[in-house]
């Protein structure tokens, strides 16, 4: 039997199976569907990525590249597909050898995100040519050599559209503008900064693409609009954009079709699992990390949440108590969710709430409530969607938080 199965040899499944190790679990198996190690990183040549886990700007093949060095001698299934998981942790899978099953005594998923694409926010217009999601594009570049077009128009502010922004005008292309539905962008400030700013490139918040033209089968322009209040286009705001193609960069979604064969519980807010302290999910033994638990700003966070994850699964396995009942998470007054979702009563030790606000707010208290009292709070100038906030309560705070009757994330503005 192995004792441990991680699915998906990413960033998060590597940062796991290593900690896993050193954590002293023997047996440990990951299983990732491409040819190679390493995910989406191996797509990501621009920099910026092991400053937290490494001290040292790494591009994202290097990072994955050590990574996989750190993992080196665990078992690792490449071109194996997951099929399912069952609550009594078997993973069924397939790969050019056939159709196996693996029984675990613990499952880590780590499978990641995958874009929305056009169809899942009904922009009008053509059905043409020349409409990517950012992350195909990215991989279209920087995997196959190809230049998916010559005049860029960009929807959506997330970090991979901006990155794609500036990666376009690196290989030669023009970048009209990069448009953003709400008033403030889904991505980190750096990214608008260096990819934006630096290349003079317009960022147009309350705006979105309204129509789409095309000529001869191929994406000829689009039109956009300016949206109100309600994020509903205004009459007469329109304005077309002469481009022969357009990037969606408009939100990830964790990948749960594991989790929902397995029978865990979702978040209706992250899309992701519901999980506890420890990242597991409400089925016994199945843990959930990196962006298939909830969407991370950069690899290194969902790298270090994946070893704390791990640190979990390990005490798991050697059948230390994880503590008693769960206590559920609000998140009210401006706080859009918290992870985990769940405490439970009696855990011992820090505790590491990570969580993302509704809107861009100033001069705020994150506030962490016990029973309506304050227990421990966070001042924040400016907090924005785009940057997810933690929260790190020490011990004996923490302790004070498992015991209520009532948990709430809240904002309280400063006085």
């Amino acid at each position: 039997m192995n004792k441990l199965v991680i699915v998906g040899g990413g960033p998060a499944g590597l940062a796991a199976a290593a900690q896993a190790r050193r954590c002293g679990v023997e047996d440990i198996t990951v299983i990732e569907r491409d040819k190679c190690l390493g995910g989406i990183l191996n797509q990501c040549v621009h920099s910026g990525f092991g400053l937290h886990m490494f001290k040292q700007e790494l591009t994202g093949p290097e990072y994955a590249a050590r990574l996989e060095k750190e993992a080196e001698g665990i078992k690792c299934l490449t071109s194996t597909t997951v099929l399912s998981v069952k609550p009594d942790k078997s993973v069924e899978c397939v790969s050019e050898k056939g159709l196996f099953t693996l029984r675990a005594d613990a499952v880590i998923l780590a499978c990641g995100c995958r874009e929305r694409p056009r169809g899942a926010i009904g922009i009008p217009g053509a059905r043409c040519a020349g409409v990517y999601t950012a992350g195909t594009a990215q991989k279209l570049i920087n995997i196959n050599g190809v230049m998916p077009g010559k005049k860029f128009f960009i929807l959506g502010s997330g970090d991979i559209g901006l990155i794609m922004a500036r990666r376009a005008i690196l290989q030669g292309g023009e970048v009209c503008a990069v448009a953003e539905l709400m008033p403030f962008s889904s991505g980190l400030k750096r990214n608008i900064a260096q990819c934006l700013d630096d290349f003079g490139i317009p960022l147009l918040l309350s705006h979105t693409v309204t129509d789409i033209k095309e000529s001869g089968g191929r994406l000829s322009g689009v039109t956009v609009s300016r949206v109100d209040e309600k994020l509903r286009p205004v009459p007469g705001s329109e304005r077309f954009y002469e481009c022969d193609t357009l990037l969606l960069s408009v939100g990830l979604i964790p990948e749960t079709e594991l989790l929902r064969g397995a029978g865990a519980q979702l978040d209706p807010v992250t899309q992701g699992a519901r999980v506890d302290e420890r990242m597991m999910t409400s089925v016994d033994g199945l843990f959930c990390v990196g962006n298939m638990l909830h969407v991370h700003d950069l690899a290194d966070n969902a790298c270090k949440e994946a070893e704390e994850c791990a640190r979990f699964a390990a005490e798991y396995l050697a059948g230390e108590s994880a503590g008693g009942e769960l206590a559920a998470v609000e998140c009210t007054g401006g706080v859009r969710y918290a992870v985990p979702q769940f405490l439970r009563r009696g855990a011992r030790g820090a505790l590491s709430l990570k969580l993302r606000v509704a809107s861009e707010v100033k001069n705020v208290y994150i506030s962490a409530q016990a029973d309506g009292e304050e227990v421990y709070s966070l001042f924040r100038r400016v907090a924005a969607p785009g940057e997810m906030e933690y929260l790190t309560l020490p011990e004996e705070k923490a302790a004070r938080l498992r015991a209520a009757r009532k948990i709430v994330i809240t904002l309280r503005a400063k006085q």
